[in-house]
């Protein structure tokens, strides 16, 4: 009876803090977020502008101006379309109960795995459908700065959702419905695309089957000592995302692998040692690589010295993202416009979604809106990550990164000292005894 009612308390406790949670963080899309028109945006590499098309148009009277202003041309769109397209992976609840604990949702804790998840997502979406793509649907989010995202498109999401139970629920990994496919896409490229991107995100579904969701996540952190509930920190989800992509058993991931670097150091061999091991003695190919550098920016707080390290790194093709945030609060840095930093929040509550059902809602899955914050405000621990195909990639992203060569914009200075300072490549590491 005792066990019982500790069980009945722990419940409740769960209840009240997903309800307080939800309630906290639901505000976080409502807020607009201004960007220049002078300065050019960078997003994993890619460069927009958003200047005026026709110079002798006059610009509105103000400072800065929303992404979703239609009187701004250049790059506008594109950008919007390849931000939209990233996989968001925020708070849930709802979902499963996590093994061990009475956790049903992981607002308020787990926003640091939340990023994790981003930057890996991001890795398998270059891995399997490249830079270039992006997703056919972006654009027809409907904007996160209106009232409308909170009633008309969560409408919209549940009655998705709930069309979606008539389907038959799989326990495998999901395929898109042909005849829906075919009519949205008569290209066999663009099939194949949506059967991945529908793929990727349903190895991150928040259920104990999905190969990189929380539930997973967390059974690999107990070696680190970690629990539901606990707060992890951006060096510590590096090696639970190492881990679980080793022990991912899908037949798409057996030519990925991830190499976390010793302190602050990747040692080339070992990243082409874990390229050049195959699961399959008659297979030859390298392995991609997704390679993950826990730094820390300065002491206390971030040095502001890192800034142009920080842009360089964003502005890299290779980059796939950086784990970082305000302190306590992690964020899934993407991008930079002037000395502020782009970002995907995961501090929003949305209800659980179950990717084993075909056809499952994808709009939750892509955030609407970008958000900005000042270099300054960052938290000095975080995570950096990139993705190279091949071992002749990983020797080209090596030779870019300690070059001693200008960014992808003029305006930034040479990178390689700051580069070094914080991490460092060599050609071997240690002999063991």
């Amino acid at each position: 009876m005792e066990a019982t009612g500790t069980d009945e308390v722990d419940k409740l406790k769960t209840k009240f803090i997903s309800a307080w949670n939800n309630m906290k963080y639901s505000w976080v899309l409502k807020t607009k977020t201004y960007f220049s028109r002078n300065s050019p945006v960078l997003l994993l590499g890619k460069c927009y502008h958003f200047k005026f098309e026709d110079e002798n148009k006059l610009l509105p009277a103000r400072s800065g101006c929303t992404i979703e202003d239609h009187v701004i041309a250049g790059n506008v769109e594109e950008f919007r379309k390849d931000f939209i397209s990233r996989i968001w992976l925020t708070y849930r609840e709802e979902f499963p109960q996590i093994e061990g604990s009475a956790f049903t949702t992981d607002c308020g804790w787990g926003c640091t795995l939340r990023t994790g998840q981003m930057l890996l997502a991001q890795g398998l979406i270059l891995h399997f459908l490249g830079r270039a793509w992006t997703w056919p649907d972006a654009l027809n989010i409907e904007n996160s700065d209106s009232d409308s995202w909170t009633s008309n498109t969560v409408k919209k999401f549940t009655a998705s959702f709930e069309a979606s139970l008539s389907g038959e629920s799989e326990l495998n990994t999901p395929t898109v419905s042909q005849k829906e496919t075919i009519r949205r896409h008569s290209d066999d490229h663009e099939m194949r695309n949506e059967i991945y991107h529908r793929k990727i995100i349903s190895w991150f579904g928040d259920s104990p089957l999905a190969l990189f969701g929380l539930h997973q996540l967390i059974k690999y952190g107990k070696k680190s000592g970690k629990k539901a509930g606990d707060w992890y920190g951006p060096a510590v989800v590096a090696h639970i995302l190492r881990k679980a992509v080793e022990e991912a058993r899908h037949p798409d991931l057996q030519g990925i692998t991830i190499y976390v670097a010793q302190d602050c150091t990747v040692y080339s061999s070992d990243v082409i040692d874990k390229q050049c091991t195959s699961m399959a003695s008659d297979n030859t190919d390298d392995k991609a690589v997704i390679i993950l550098i826990p730094v820390r920016l300065g002491g206390e707080r971030t040095n502001i010295d890192y800034l142009d390290f920080v842009k360089g790194i964003l502005s890299l093709e290779y980059c796939v993202g950086i784990i970082g945030g305000k302190p306590k609060q992690s964020y899934y840095f993407a991008g930079f416009q002037d000395d502020s930093l782009i970002y995907m929040d995961p501090h929003y509550c949305q209800s659980f979604v179950d990717v084993s059902i075909k056809d499952f809602p994808l709009e939750t899955f892509h955030c609407p809106s970008p958000k900005k914050m000042s270099f300054r405000k960052m938290d000095p621990s975080c995570t950096i990550g990139f993705y190279c195909r091949n071992v002749q990639d990983f020797k080209r992203a090596s030779e870019e990164i300690t070059k001693s060569s200008s960014s992808p914009l003029d305006a930034f200075p040479q990178i390689t000292g700051d580069l070094l300072c914080l991490f460092i490549l060599k050609s071997e590491a240690p002999k063991r005894c």
